[in-house]
């Protein structure tokens, strides 16, 4: 059940893009959460592009555009090896849809907040880790 949240100024990322990213986002999270690719996955999978209006981000320095990636997840869902493989994706996937070069990259930030068990609500229920772990293992065995 990860979200992934792109806050980006308008226009700094080309709207024939957004589409394609935000399905690339989510995917990546999948696979770095180790969730089966299926579709009942992929759905739960949400992601959000938010666009701020000309002039609503900026530095002490500058007005070039950054790129926050806010991703949440389950707590214990990612180790530490599986949060660094997913920032360095999203920051991959961004810089690509957005046409930064490589020294442009420190301008994407991903912050990765962990949800703790018992805090995530689906449906009128609380939700819980091990839930999603038997969800996976009955998508996994039925594959």
């Amino acid at each position: 059940m990860p979200m992934i949240q792109l806050t980006v100024p308008s226009g700094a990322v080309p709207e024939q893009e957004n589409g394609d990213m935000q399905r690339a986002l989510a995917a990546a999270l999948l696979r770095w959460e180790g969730a089966p690719d299926t579709a009942f996955f992929r759905s739960l999978a949400w992601s959000y592009l938010t666009e701020l209006p000309a002039g609503a981000q900026r530095t002490a320095e500058d007005e070039l555009p950054r790129f926050r990636v806010e991703v949440t997840v389950p707590q214990g869902a990612l180790s530490e090896r599986r949060k660094a493989g997913l920032v360095s994706e999203v920051t991959t996937i961004v810089a690509e849809a957005a046409g930064l070069a490589a020294h442009d990259l420190q301008r994407v930030w991903v912050l990765v907040h962990e949800q703790p068990d018992g805090t995530w609500g689906v449906g009128g229920s609380i939700f819980r880790h091990e839930d999603l772990m038997a969800l996976a293992k009955g998508e996994r065995a039925g594959a």
